[in-house]
């Protein structure tokens, strides 16, 4: 596919950046990321532990560095944390033309802090910053799940003048404290002296997993069903315009501060009675991001048809979804807080999976 004829380019044109939702050594060495970044615009990476579990157990592409850094006596957990800044490290720098070119505003790889540490506030920004200051890169992005420990740490972080991805977020509710750790963090950080067009935040907003938690607890042939995720994320789209404006926004604007774009996580469809691109095509906005995961790649370069600025469309219906849930007999605040919890633990169980398929990997290797 010939350069910027792709249309994923179409996002980009209508304001919403796309980024690439994996990251593994051989996207890097086979310039597929230096590619993607040119025939599809692709301005950005995110990662996650299952993403690097998946990444490890898939083959050898490691075996060379685990088998050196293991004959250098380093722990499975030393051994991990290496090979990922390393693979960090190798996309930022694929990406650091992008990040030139929009003056800090894309060009970004998020990585992860340990996810057994969502629920301990001091644990998080110790090594958030530890990440930030190893790997020393202009484009990194340091992810912080959006728990009730986590939001903290946000702060604390932005304060520092640090870039801070959020993630995990699933409530409107969790939404708005992560705004507001945003600008009380850019507050802080201006009183200091420092310079807030430094700071880049997003928040990601999950989509995909409202559905299929909210389809679970709906009766088959529900007309609520397969419309959860989509509404929450336009009332989420709603949020960020209301509260990124007025006095206490444009105040900090002046001093240079950016907006926390919102970030749509988890948009690869699960359900196949579901368009394949059902969540990239609904939330369609300026000023946000789509992570796409492989599939939704794929679905996009064969047929993706993106139209601007259709999560500004319908919001009555999108308000009149999420009412009524409880008239379906859905907590909404149930709802999130389960998401949000199974997440956690989702990606704490992907980093233990990671460490275990590491060591076993070290072991083969190391004999």
């Amino acid at each position: 596919m010939s350069p910027r004829t792709s249309p994923i380019c179409r996002l980009l044109e209508h304001g919403q950046s796309p980024w690439y939702d994996n990251l593994r050594r051989k996207l890097i060495a086979d310039g597929d990321l230096a590619r993607m970044a040119a025939e599809d615009c692709i301005r950005g990476v995110t990662s996650n532990p299952t993403i690097f579990e998946k990444a490890v157990s898939a083959g050898e592409e490691y075996d060379s560095a685990v088998a050196e850094l293991a004959g250098q006596g380093l722990s499975t957990d030393d051994i991990g944390w290496q090979l990922v800044t390393e693979d960090v490290a190798a996309a930022s720098e694929v990406l650091r033309p992008v990040f030139e070119e929009t003056g800090g505003g894309d060009g970004f790889v998020s990585l992860e802090v340990d996810p057994t540490l969502a629920h301990d506030t001091e644990g998080t920004i110790t090594q958030a910053r530890q990440l930030h200051e190893r790997l020393n890169l202009a484009n990194l992005m340091v992810k912080i799940p959006a728990t009730a420990e986590g939001v903290p740490a946000i702060e604390a972080m932005i304060a520092e003048g640090r870039k801070i991805n959020v993630t995990l977020i699933f409530s409107l509710e969790r939404h708005a404290e992560v705004i507001e750790a945003y600008l009380s963090g850019l507050e802080r950080f201006v009183a200091g002296g420092g310079d807030p067009s430094q700071v880049a935040s997003v928040a990601s907003f999950f989509v995909s997993r409202v559905d299929t938690e909210a389809d679970r607890r709906l009766p088959e042939g529900h007309p609520l069903r397969g419309k959860v995720a989509v509404a929450n994320a336009k009332l989420a789209y709603q949020l960020f315009q209301q509260r990124f404006s007025g006095e206490r926004w444009e105040r900090l604007a002046g001093a240079g501060a950016r907006l926390q774009r919102p970030l749509w996580a988890s948009t690869s469809t699960k359900n196949p009675a579901y368009s394949d691109t059902l969540y990239v095509d609904e939330l369609v906005g300026r000023n946000t991001i789509n992570t796409l995961a492989p599939p939704s790649i794929e679905a996009l370069r064969d047929h993706g048809d993106p139209q601007p600025d259709t999560i500004e469309r319908d919001l009555d219906a999108a308000r009149a979804v999420i009412d009524g849930l409880a008239t379906a007999g859905i907590d909404y605040d149930d709802l999130t807080a389960t998401l949000e919890r199974e997440g956690v633990d989702a990606f704490a169980r992907s980093y233990q999976d990671f460490l275990a398929a590491l060591d076993k990997r070290k072991k083969e290797l190391v004999v």
